[in-house]
């Protein structure tokens, strides 16, 4: 007899759920989509990132914040630079699946 498939209880779909609502929001903002993609490529000082990406030293900086609020990136301060990298191995395996659906492939 075949076994039955195993339901997942209400509550842990419901807190998974959640999560997964709080990473699509993050990546709901092109600066925000933009920055991740730049950082799942290693770390990356604030300077190059707005020269990189061409995103304003406001924007950058708040869209920075919402990310470091978020847990998703992390800061390194090194002398008068602050170095940036992602933080959350799960957003590294969506910016993945992203990339591989929407990003044109190269020649």
């Amino acid at each position: 007899m075949p076994k039955a498939a195993q339901t997942i209880h209400p509550e842990t779909l419901r807190g998974a759920a959640h999560h997964a609502v709080a990473a699509m929001k993050v990546l709901a903002n092109e600066d925000r989509l933009l920055l991740l993609c730049q950082l799942s490529q290693g770390e990356m000082c604030v300077g190059d990132l707005e020269q990189q990406l061409d995103i304003r030293q406001p924007t950058l900086s708040q869209q920075l914040g919402v990310l470091r609020n978020e847990g998703v990136i992390t800061p390194r301060r090194d002398g008068k630079n602050i170095y940036y990298s992602v933080a959350d191995p799960a957003m590294l395996d969506i910016l993945a699946l992203l990339y591989r659906l929407y990003c044109p492939k190269e020649a």
